[in-house]
């Protein structure tokens, strides 16, 4: 069957790549997409001796091709990659298919030239790209480094003063005649280096968007006019306060405790910059439908090379003994936990402002009504406590009994199950531990709850977002008491739990 002339054009116009047909090494026909490729027109190229169309590299290649095509059998050659020059100088890789055909005019040649730019380009994209993963996945070992020797560092020095005033208490009872004075002033210590360590611990997991959070309604002027008595004093008084709220704010709905952790620390850092004072402004305003909370000092200013550090934990410009290196992280951690954004802009000389973009709410702001006192006394209610670890649950148990209650204790899940099945009495309170090996306290709860609907659950734990949250904020109806706690704090959320 013979194809019309039309036929034949049209597949020769309808092919995606370049198509030549030639007699020997000489150009007698083109489609469009050749055109294209070559940046000449077609009777330009038509009559053309393929060779002034590659690169020297690429000639080498002809002679043994040529004999190839003379010498070989109709059919497909096989493909091979090249190099063209276009009329412009410039040169294309392409993969060239080649085949011979035997027609009444003669043994003609096709080759069927695809363009490899895009192809070049994507695999140097590619190249480039685990180029970029490989130096984030360096840069974050690093940061991963960083914050490990940080936080050995620093829990090594508060276990150093732990360990020793611990020392200093028991030798000091075992004496001949114990210093009651002595002892107490040492236990003191021991519970300072203990508030640093919670404290370090609260900013760690801020700044892993990890923090227990309880978020509420805010009006964001009311709580910057609530922190400026205590942020003046903070900064001193070389240092001048200026506070402009921004008017018409729409709510933001954040905790309230990390928002003034927040302040404070930029504060702080601010009051850092300017040892021989300045001002330091903190404005509230509006832009894009978010609520901006900026900062700005006007202090020594930042390098470039240092601003794109500073949110790393433990990264800190200051000397030995004088900063945690955490205060930026954790305004980091605060801020992307809620939701918002936080940028900094600073140049050496010119000061440094701090910028935080938190999400608009869209409920009022509730009236703030004082807190009333909550009774801490227990009236014989029984507790039972599950937590794994042996020392805290004999801590919190005999700050339960202590306090009034009766106390029922279990190292984990099964035995507390085994306890409750044994137990005649009601259990008013399950206050479990969250994470526990065998079962989870969430688990145990829910197990506790079907055989005992009457009792309460209240969990702890310092570190809870996995099971009992949904995007860092308590799922309803959890209540959690946040390690490590002291006794007021135990027994203040034990008797509200009771009370409901």
């Amino acid at each position: 069957m013979e194809w019309s002339e039309e036929l034949v054009a049209g597949l020769l116009q309808a092919a995606p790549d370049a198509i030549l047909v030639l007699e020997g090494t000489r150009i007698v026909l083109v489609n469009d997409r050749a055109e294209e490729l070559y940046g000449r027109d077609r009777g330009e190229l038509v009559g053309l001796d393929i060779e002034h169309l590659l690169t020297e590299d690429s000639r080498l290649m002809l002679p043994e091709r040529r004999r190839r095509i003379m010498e070989g059998r109709p059919g497909t050659i096989g493909s091979v990659t090249t190099t063209i020059r276009r009329r412009d100088g410039s040169e294309v890789p392409v993969e060239s298919s080649v085949a011979i055909v035997d027609t009444t005019q003669g043994r003609l040649v096709v080759a069927v030239v695809r363009d490899l730019s895009e192809r070049a380009r994507a695999e140097q994209e590619k190249a480039r790209l685990r180029d970029e993963a490989q130096a984030h996945r360096n840069q974050r070992l690093e940061s991963l480094g960083q914050l490990a020797g940080g936080i050995a560092h620093d829990f090594n020095n508060m276990l150093g003063v732990i360990v020793n005033y611990a020392s200093f208490v028991v030798e000091e009872a075992e004496s001949a005649e114990p210093d009651a004075a002595m002892m107490a002033a040492d236990a003191r210590q021991v519970i300072k280096a203990g508030e640093r360590g919670t404290d370090l611990t609260h900013r760690l997991l801020a700044f892993a968007r990890r923090e227990v959070v309880r978020p509420e309604v805010l009006d964001i002027n009311r709580m910057v006019a609530g922190l400026e008595g205590m942020l003046r004093r903070s900064i001193g008084d070389k240092i001048t306060l200026i506070v402009r709220p921004g008017p018409d704010l729409p709510p933001v709905v954040c905790d309230p405790a990390q928002l003034e952790q927040m302040l404070v620390n930029l504060a702080l850092n601010a009051r850092d910059a300017m040892p021989g004072g300045g001002n330091l402004v903190i404005d509230t305003g509006c832009h894009d439908d978010r609520v901006r909370l900026r900062v700005s000092d006007s202090g020594r200013g930042m390098a470039a090379e240092v601003v794109d550090r500073a949110f790393e934990p433990f990264f800190t410009t200051k000397a030995s003994g004088e900063g945690t290196g955490l205060g930026l992280a954790t305004v980091y951690g605060i801020a992307t936990q809620a939701g918002g954004d936080v940028t900094i802009a600073s140049e050496p000389g010119l000061g440094t402002t701090v910028t935080v973009l938190l999400p608009a709410g869209s409920r009022e702001v509730p009236g703030v009504s004082p807190a009333e006192p909550v009774p801490t006394a227990g009236h014989g209610e029984t507790l039972l406590v599950v937590e794994d670890e042996d020392a805290l649950r004999d801590v919190a148990g005999r700050i339960l009994s202590g306090a009034g209650y009766r106390v029922l204790a279990a190292e984990g899940g099964a035995e507390a199950l085994a306890l409750a099945a044994r137990h005649d009495g009601e259990i008013d309170l399950l206050l479990s531990d969250v994470v526990m090996p065998g079962m989870l306290g969430k688990d145990l709860a829910e197990r506790l709850v079907v055989v005992r609907p009457g009792t309460r659950v209240l969990f702890m734990s310092g570190y809870a977002q996995p099971v009992l949250h949904s995007q860092g904020t308590l799922d309803p109806g959890v209540a959690l008491l946040e390690k490590p706690f002291t006794a007021n704090g135990l027994l203040t959320a034990v008797r509200r739990r009771l009370d409901g």
